[in-house]
């Protein structure tokens, strides 16, 4: 784990905010490199598919030119949803790395833990609270926002 790469995913988090998205942000780290990212694009593009996470895988496997992310790490802001977990297990990502904690909808440790089931096909190591005051805080400055408008 290194917090540099959570930094990287938190200006992405940023760049979300900065055109009316949830500040989530993510990106993929190999061989101590980020190789892909992504921010939340749902609103703008009218996509439910278009989380920060999805966006950062998509990228990656186009970028090794396959779909297993053997060998990589993701950062992301924001504690995986069910979708995302999903495609970072169905990518064979090493490690899962994230900032703010989702108790409703996380699927990483939170509301139910994906990664350590010994159900599925491959299993991720994570850890949560990486810089979890920064990325929380941008999720509540997000929302105090919407509720002025």
């Amino acid at each position: 784990m290194d917090e540099r790469f959570m930094k990287e995913a938190i200006k992405r988090a940023r760049r979300a905010m900065s055109i009316g998205e949830l500040p989530v942000g993510a990106v993929i780290v190999k061989d101590g490199r980020v190789i892909s990212s992504g921010y939340n694009k749902r609103e703008t593009k009218k996509n439910a598919l278009l989380h920060a996470e999805m966006i950062a895988i998509d990228r990656a496997c186009k970028r090794l030119g396959g779909w297993r992310l053997s060998g990589c790490d993701m950062y992301v802001t924001l504690e995986p949803c069910p979708m995302c977990a999903g495609a970072a297990i169905n990518a064979r990502l090493d490690n899962v790395y994230f900032g703010a904690y989702d108790e409703k909808s996380g699927c990483a440790v939170s509301a139910v833990d994906l990664f350590s089931m010994n159900l599925l096909s491959h299993r991720i190591n994570c850890a949560g609270g990486i810089s979890q005051d920064e990325c929380k805080k941008l999720l509540q400055d997000f929302f105090k926002g919407l509720r002025k408008k």
